[in-house]
């Protein structure tokens, strides 16, 4: 899963970037600064793979990843240095859009107070309009090539129209209802507004746990109707630069459950719809990442097109029936393992070895 880090200069975007991928990037409080993209491609963090690979005790784990990027903070009014901000980002999963809020004299706001509701809606608005920029010159270009003899794309020309309505209105892609046929017509083009996004307050360390925070994520889920976590990047840095006891007891003298990569990346899963099914072996334990409502034949081809194409029959049982029943041999003797056909739905958690021919 790629996940592109977007918010308004000064938000904090860096500092979360490095809590989330345990780098320690230097953020600059100068927002047009020429910089190359941080990325960092973090493991997702899963007990079932752990425990699994006790008890398999493979050559070799691997964990789903994410990939995050972060680039220039957005800049109201600044539409060069924002189009080369969100062309970092065009072909990401999923957005996570930070949004100040805390106080700090050395950081300057570039609107001169905190205010995350204004500044959420400014960056929002400059995701629509990046995307209607993009409608306007594509229908544009349809326009000038009919007049050259070239027929254009009804069916594209029909649904840009459609989306371009709706940018009009300051409404964001992901509002609307498209099939599968619109959205690969629209694909081509890497609108921003359409991809799924996740809002992570930044708050000030004394912030944390307070009323007042937990009435700005409210008014932020209510105004935008997207799912928003509120940490503080600064405290979520300094424990992932931290060794793994050290952390633990940070996180329990602090009364934070888990830390923010984990929980950001269980948001960003519910979000978009994933899942993690899970491959065993003295060769390999592995979780692999596929959407809800991929049936066993699809799921196969994540592994390798071959398994796809020659799929006889998926063998699955489940991590919960299989951790109780001690074994895989036990687990068949209980008929807890089972045959399942190529439009078999698979579930999160499901241990699957594919029968294949080619």
């Amino acid at each position: 899963m790629k996940t592109g880090i977007v918010g308004l200069a000064n938000s904090g975007k860096t500092t979360v970037f490095n809590a989330l991928t345990g780098q320690n990037i230097p953020a600059t409080v100068y927002p047009t600064t020429e910089v190359e993209p941080n990325v960092g491609v973090v493991k997702v963090p899963d007990e079932r793979v752990d425990r699994l690979a006790e008890i398999y005790r493979p050559k070799k784990v691997t964990l789903a990843t994410v990939e995050y990027t972060d680039y220039l903070g957005i800049t109201k009014g600044d539409p060069q240095q924002n189009r080369k901000a969100l062309e970092m980002i065009k072909d990401v999963d999923a957005v996570v859009h930070v949004i100040r809020a805390f106080e700090d004299e050395a950081v300057v706001h570039p609107a001169g107070s905190v205010d995350p509701l204004r500044d959420a809606e400014t960056l929002e608005l400059e995701l629509i309009f990046s995307d209607l920029e993009l409608v306007e010159k594509r229908l544009e270009r349809m326009e000038e090539g009919a007049k050259k003899g070239k027929k254009p794309d009804e069916k594209e020309r029909r649904v840009l129209l459609r989306c371009k309505e709706a940018l009009e209105e300051e409404i964001p892609l992901r509002k609307l209802d498209f099939n599968e046929d619109e959205l690969l017509s629209l694909r081509h083009l890497q609108f921003i507004s359409i991809k799924p996004e996740v809002m992570l307050l930044n708050l000030h360390e004394d912030d944390m746990g307070t009323e007042e925070a937990a009435s700005a994520a409210g008014e932020l889920q209510e105004r935008f109707g997207l799912p928003v976590v509120a940490l503080s990047g600064k405290i979520e840095m300094e424990i992932a630069q931290l060794g793994r006891e050290e952390a633990e007891e940070f996180l329990k003298d602090l009364g934070i459950e888990e830390p923010a990569m984990s929980r950001l990346i269980s948001l960003c899963y519910e979000h978009l719809g994933l899942i993690s099914f899970l491959t065993v072996g003295k060769d390999e334990v592995r979780a692999w990442t596929i959407k809800k409502g991929t049936t066993a034949q699809k799921a196969a081809g994540k592994i390798h097109t071959d398994i796809e194409r020659g799929f006889i029959r998926a063998e699955v049982v489940s991590y919960r029936d299989f951790i109780q029943a001690g074994s895989m041999a036990a687990a068949r003797e209980k008929g807890l393992v089972r045959l399942e056909g190529k439009n078999y739905v698979v579930r999160d958690g499901d241990i699957v070895n594919f029968r294949f021919n080619v």
